[in-house]
């Protein structure tokens, strides 16, 4: 893996409403607010993108760096999931092989544009959680 300088920060498809809606989900919750994020749309967000080999024109994982480490599809959503307050029961689903959780990973991303929906543009969010945006 290349090393990466910053921890903590979450890669997502901005175009993506249920990427986005993960976002929101995450940052309502992350009350240290310990996790940053960057749409792979953004200068930032494609460097991290093409550093992990994640195709920037189909996305197909979502990634986070934590703890200096990349995880990615059903890894990353248990990585962030666990590290926010009262979600720490989700480390127990990595008793579930990572085969079969990312086989419904890869389920749900490849059709998440046709049952969640596409933005035209990136999604923008609202000021508090633009200044945790990284670009």
């Amino acid at each position: 893996m290349t090393a990466w300088p910053d921890d903590d920060v979450i890669l997502y498809d901005g175009v993506c409403v249920f990427c986005s809606r993960w976002v929101r989900f995450v940052a309502a919750r992350d009350v240290e607010r310990r996790f940053r994020f960057t749409a792979i749309q953004s200068p930032y967000g494609m460097r991290l993108a093409q550093a992990f080999g994640i195709h920037l024109q189909d996305p197909d994982t979502n990634a986070v760096v934590h703890g200096g480490e990349a995880f990615f599809k059903s890894d990353a959503a248990l990585t962030v999931l666990s590290n926010l307050p009262g979600w720490g029961w989700v480390r127990a689903l990595r008793v579930v092989p990572k085969p079969l959780r990312d086989a419904v990973y890869n389920l749900v991303a490849r059709n998440r544009y046709r049952i969640f929906g596409k933005y035209e543009a990136c999604f923008i969010p609202d000021a508090e959680l633009r200044a945790r945006v990284m670009e």
